[in-house]
Order: C-alpha cells, then sequence, then structure tokens
C-alpha cells in the first residue's frame, strides 16, 4: 500500500501567469480591502449620518455580504453544468477547494474576484441610493466589506485553525459537515442564517455519524 501523502495543491492553468494569479495570500484581502473600508467608514462619519443608523447600516450591509455568500456558494459555485466546459468552470470556480480543502494559496476568495464583487455592489448601491440617500451607501458598504473579510478569515480558520471551543469549534465542526458528508446543504460559511432560514442546514447529525472536524 502506497503510504506517499496526499497532493495538497494541484496546477490549473498551462499559463505560468494565469496560475500564478489563481493564488492568494491568506492576508491579501485584508491588506487591500481594510484601507478603503476605513475610508468609508471616515466618508460616513464626515456625511453627519446618525451615528446609531450607521451601525444599524453596517448591520444590514454585513446581512447583504452573508446573502451574498449564500447564493454565490449554493448557486454558482456548486453548479456544475454536464458538459467537458461547465465541469471545468466548477472546478475553476470551486470544485479545486473541494478536491484539495488545504491549499493555503486558494483558501481566501482572489482579489481579481472579490474587486469585480465590490465594485458591482458598491454600482448597485449606488444606482439604488443614489439619487433618494447617497450617504446611506458607504456604511452599507462597509458592513458589506467587514462581512466579506469575517467570510475570508473564518474559511480559512475551519482549514489551518483548531478552533477547539466555542462558537470557532461549532463553524468549523458547521463548514467540515458541508465539506465530508456530501450533503447538499450548509452553505453558509461565516453564518448560517441563512440556511436556518431557507431550510438548507441538512439533517441533524447523530452520535454515529462521524464529521471530520480537523482538516
Amino acid at each position: 500500500m502506497s503510504t506517499n501523502p496526499r497532493p495538497q495543491t494541484c496546477r490549473m492553468f498551462e499559463t505560468p501567469i494565469i496560475e500564478r494569479f489563481s493564488r492568494t495570500h491568506p492576508f491579501a484581502p485584508f491588506v487591500f480591502w481594510t484601507p478603503f473600508l476605513f475610508y468609508f467608514l471616515y466618508r460616513t462619519y464626515e456625511s453627519g449620518v446618525f451615528i446609531p443608523l450607521a451601525m444599524a447600516l453596517i448591520v444590514a450591509g454585513a446581512l447583504l455580504w452573508s446573502l451574498t455568500e449564500y447564493l454565490l456558494h449554493r448557486f454558482l459555485f456548486h453548479r456544475i453544468t454536464p458538459t467537458p466546459s461547465g465541469r471545468r468552470v466548477h472546478f475553476v470556480l470551486h470544485g479545486v477547494h473541494h478536491d484539495f480543502p488545504t491549499d493555503v494559496g486558494r483558501l481566501v476568495m482572489p482579489l481579481g474576484v472579490s474587486i469585480p464583487i465590490g465594485v458591482v455592489i458598491y454600482l448597485a448601491l449606488y444606482f439604488a441610493l443614489g439619487h433618494v440617500a447617497p450617504a446611506l451607501i458607504d456604511p452599507i458598504f462597509v458592513g458589506f466589506g467587514v462581512g466579506y473579510l469575517a467570510y475570508d478569515g473564518i474559511h480559512y480558520g475551519t482549514h489551518h485553525f483548531k478552533m477547539e471551543r466555542g462558537v470557532a469549534r461549532w463553524l468549523k465542526r458547521y463548514h467540515m459537515v458541508h465539506h465530508h458528508t456530501g450533503e447538499e446543504a450548509r452553505w453558509g460559511v461565516s453564518s448560517p442564517l441563512w440556511d436556518i432560514l431557507l431550510g438548507t442546514g441538512g439533517r441533524e447529525r447523530t452520535q454515529t455519524d462521524t464529521v471530520q472536524v480537523g482538516r
């Protein structure tokens, strides 16, 4: 029997520069997005938005991210069409993560994906609120960004940190069930909120079930 360890990564693209940018350092989203979020938070303060209202809008933005996370994970990242190109797209978007779940370079969302999503969300908020209440855009976007960074941090942690106590342990187990049981459920990573509301949390585990809580 072979004793070779399972590979931790794979090459996805033949073109070296594309392969390079398919990988992202876990700190990259935090280094890139944190200054922008502080800038938008400062603009919120300068615009004179009532502080309790600003806080409520930040929470609303975080909820908007959690819904976006749920919808992307459930309906885009796990969508597989029965064609070679469809299977290839699925592998590039998310299948590679399920095949190599501890690949450090592919555990957070690449900037080439998160930046366009951020631009689209900001523009959507602008077109929805820009002519009515433009001062409300920035705090909502801050909440969205904080929610996104929480997602990246929690997702990385569930695969590389022990997370042995309390809520952290529960979140790790929640995500590991998604990875290891084959159930089409538990699409939330940073929060189970939408799984609870939409009934996609999967079945309750029993004592006879074995779910990998480690890597």
